[in-house]
């Protein structure tokens, strides 16, 4: 019997070597440049000997005006410069909410409720379990107790209830973690897009820490689940002008008050995918932190295709025909989510990715607009400015599409895979989760680059670059605690329920 030839990968080995030899020579050009200058240098200096490098020096004059006023033009230049320089802004720690197990829905239970709750409408029942079967959500998502009952009860006082239990517990872990004092808070940006009470939640967590009276204090509501990195952008800008000072910001979405109770199709999809969670992120200019902070924030872009009308109603929060509200997914969210990170990456690209990525994604532009040739947009390998994504984990096909359009291995997308299966779409706060996992699995090293991110309504896409600031120890608790050990896990495509 014959044997197929074995496939030919000497061209594709040399390929491989000729792309690492261009990328390196284009990103250490200027060093490469120098070395024969030095060498240059140092031979005319061998050359001259030491009594002539003595006779150069001595004849050299200098005037003490000059000196003076060259010393002071030093002085002046580098005070301006580092006045004028941005604060650097710490991430010192964060913590995640786990929610009890007296929570969890497996899928059998959601499915039961379904068919209680919707008895007068299989269609629907079954459109939830088709759903469910493909979400890539895992069997021990979380949701409210309000939301347990049948039928659920979305009061304000059980909404109030799961805001309770979600931001107090993170914070209490945080002050743990930290050892920050309430007091001690300068800044605190709450953050939840569908619960906005009055007093408003940012008030709840200072009356329950009794913070102090000139608190700067900012609640952020109907920002989508980008409002994560929105809020971290506010504790930034606040940063630059309020010197030694930190930020405490709460990222949550409370699911009790937005369970869709009606028919429409585009209205359930949340209903399988959204479940509970926070999380609590300390950040500092303080250069005292600057030791035992995790991160150093590098750079944040913001995008915002509001003006677009078809991003601005694509997630959209209205009344079904029978008066029921819930939130309206539309079937184009996917493109806009392409075309919103198109132009986020366009701007944060420059920013992150080495030169020789830079030159062909130039290159590849110049070829196709000025000179028309029919080549395929360069999609530069953003793996070679990043060694951990953080994606965020708003289901199974949004996470899909970034991993086809990054051109990203399993391996990158895994934390953003498993925080959707663990603990499902928890909103602004599942970035947060996929960092933790990413430190739970001990992959975490100093100088380690981060990209997260979000995607939210309006429609927006927002983008954080974090710096490792120190190697991070795998974590003895936290929301991975318990079950870290067993991921990542395979996820089938359909889930026969």
């Amino acid at each position: 019997m014959s044997q197929a030839p074995m496939p030919d990968f000497s061209s594709s080995v040399k390929l491989k070597y000729v792309k690492l030899g261009y990328q390196y020579l284009v990103n250490h050009f200027l060093s490469l440049l120098l070395i024969p200058i030095m060498a240059i240098i140092a031979v005319e200096l061998l050359r001259m000997g030491p009594e002539e490098i003595l006779n150069v020096w001595n004849s050299l004059h200098f005037d003490i005006v000059q000196v003076l006023c060259s010393s002071f033009l030093v002085i002046f230049i580098s005070t301006v410069y580092f006045m004028s320089k941005p604060r650097t802004i710490y991430l010192v720690d964060y913590s995640c909410y786990k929610p009890p197990v007296t929570c969890r829905v497996p899928f059998a239970t959601f499915m039961e409720h379904s068919r209680l709750i919707l008895k007068d409408s299989p269609k629907s029942v079954e459109f939830q379990m088709r759903i469910l079967e493909r979400s890539g959500l895992g069997e021990e998502t979380c949701l409210p107790p309000a939301i347990h009952y049948i039928p659920p009860t979305p009061t304000m006082d059980e909404a109030r209830s799961e805001a309770q239990m979600v931001i107090f517990t993170a914070m209490d872990d945080l002050f743990k973690k930290t050892g920050l004092l309430p007091k001690d808070i300068d800044i605190l940006i709450v953050n939840c897009s569908l619960f906005s009470p009055t007093p408003s939640l940012s008030a709840m967590v200072i009356n329950k820490y009794k913070l102090r009276s000139n608190i700067k204090s900012f609640n952020l509501s109907g920002m989508g689940c980008s409002a994560g990195l929105i809020s971290v952008d506010l504790a930034r800008d606040l940063l630059q002008v309020h010197p030694n000072s930190n930020a405490v910001i709460v990222s949550t979405e409370i699911i009790t008050p937005n369970y869709y109770k009606g028919n429409e199709r585009a209205m359930l999809l949340p209903n399988c995918l959204f479940r509970m969670g926070s999380a609590a992120i300390l950040m500092s200019n303080r250069r005292s932190d600057r030791w035992r902070a995790k991160y150093k924030l590098c750079h944040l872009v913001r995008t915002h295709r509001g003006a677009d009308d078809k991003s601005y109603y694509c997630v959209y929060e209205q009344e079904d025909r029978e008066g029921k509200i819930g939130i309206n997914l539309s079937k184009d969210l996917m493109a806009i989510a392409g075309e919103a990170l198109k132009a986020n990456i366009t701007t944060i690209g420059p920013l992150v990715l080495p030169a020789s990525e830079q030159l062909l994604f130039l290159l590849s532009l110049i070829g196709r607009k000025i000179f028309n040739l029919k080549w395929k947009p360069y999609i530069p390998d953003f793996k070679l400015a990043f060694e951990h994504f953080c994606i965020h984990a708003g289901g199974r096909a949004v996470i899909d599409e970034l991993q086809k359009n990054l051109q990203l291995s399993g391996e990158h997308v895994e934390a953003s895979r498993m925080t959707l299966h663990r603990f499902g779409n928890t909103s602004s706060s599942s970035l947060w989760y996929e960092l933790c996992y990413i430190e739970s699995k001990g992959r975490m090293r100093r100088g380690d680059r981060v990209w997260q991110i979000a995607f939210g309504s309006g429609f927006k896409c927002n983008s954080a670059v974090w710096k490792c600031n120190r190697t991070i120890k795998t974590p003895k608790d936290g929301p991975w605690s318990d079950c870290i050990d067993r991921y990542p896990v395979f996820i089938p495509e359909v889930v026969k329920l």
